[in-house]
């Protein structure tokens, strides 16, 4: 598709109903975000590349950054893509230990060998833990997370199976700098913020590690482990409308005002329907003949697109425990506002 509304500088919005969406189902956002989700902060919709709806609660504004926790993922996934094109690493079946000369695993310990790239980006590496029950507090007590996380990488578990991991997206970011010699914010900034417009994401000391500097009220820029490696699983501060600025740059298969930021095959790869519903470090959906693919977030923050409908929502949040489904808010008050 051409278009000349790149917004790489400014945003520009238009009127619901030039965008073939309906004024009045999306004013049901406002009720059903008030009395059901009331720890949002913005609510961004793009649609056709312009921005339909935009709201700020809670004394937030359109310049404020929000900790994104595992949206995070979704960032890492893509310097994965630019990484492996720009030959810095061969592809995504890479041996993650080919990134780690120094760790010397037990010659009989086949199955960490094993380990690929493309095994931490689907979350089908193996772990000693239960599903879902990481024991991420752990990690973040190490001197060194990334050593942490090789020893436990390969231990009890199947290869191939799905079992969710943030200790594993750390582990490519730390494959990030190893390859490019750059932290994963370095890179990010360099190969991906600045060519869409996304805001510089500053390099932030970190004077502790305690909770409230790495998940709190502390976070900001993009939180980094002990030894500098910027938090693969989470930890990225970002604006609403930068969040749609990458949403975008995925509905368009990586290319941005004829640049192609990331590789179109590897967008493609990265949100390919498969049964376990989750594609490079992307969760994917189809419900009601609607194909979708999130990046989410803990405390409810998500980056939405809905190729069919060339629609892409940005929601920022606080974090709480246990908020309701962000998807459950798009199906009943958003996918309805599309008039085709």
């Amino acid at each position: 598709m051409v278009r000349n509304d790149w917004p790489t500088t400014d945003w520009q919005s238009a009127d619901p109903a030039s965008l073939r969406m309906d004024a009045d189902k999306l004013s049901k956002l406002e009720p059903a975000i008030q009395s059901d989700y009331s720890n949002i902060s913005a609510v961004v919709i793009v649609r056709n590349g312009f921005i339909a709806y935009e709201k700020y609660y809670r004394g937030h504004g359109p310049d404020d950054t929000h900790h994104v926790a595992s949206v995070t993922k979704s960032i890492l996934s893509a310097l994965i893509g630019i990484a492996i094109d720009a030959g810095y690493i061969q592809n995504a079946d890479q041996k993650v230990l080919d990134f780690f000369p120094e760790y010397a695993s037990d010659a009989a310990d086949r199955q960490k060998r094993a380990i690929t790239v493309r095994h931490l980006l689907t979350m089908t590496a193996p772990y000693p833990f239960e599903d879902w029950r990481e024991p991420l507090d752990k990690m973040c007590m190490q001197p060194d997370w990334v050593r942490y996380t090789l020893d436990m990488l390969g231990q009890g578990g199947n290869l191939g199976a799905f079992k969710y991991s943030t200790a594993g997206a750390h582990l490519l970011s730390a494959i990030i700098t190893r390859s490019t010699g750059q932290s994963a914010r370095e890179f990010a900034n360099e190969r991906l913020f600045s060519p869409i417009g996304m805001k510089e994401i500053p390099d932030v000391t970190m004077q502790s590690f305690g909770f409230d500097d790495l998940f709190g009220k502390n976070v900001k820029g993009w939180v980094h482990d002990p030894n500098g490696n910027s938090t693969g699983g989470w930890g990225l501060t970002l604006t609403p409308r930068d969040m749609a600025r990458f949403g975008l740059l995925y509905l368009h298969r990586g290319n941005w005002d004829n640049h192609q930021v990331i590789p179109g095959t590897w967008v493609d790869e990265s949100v390919a329907m498969n049964p376990n519903h989750y594609g490079y470090l992307w969760w994917l959906r189809e419900e009601d003949g609607v194909s979708a693919y999130l990046a989410l977030g803990d405390g409810g923050n998500v980056i939405c697109c809905i190729p069919g409908q060339d629609l892409v929502i940005a929601i920022a949040s606080e974090f709480i425990m246990n908020p309701r489904d962000r998807w459950n808010l798009i199906k009943e008050c958003i996918i309805p506002a599309v008039n085709g």
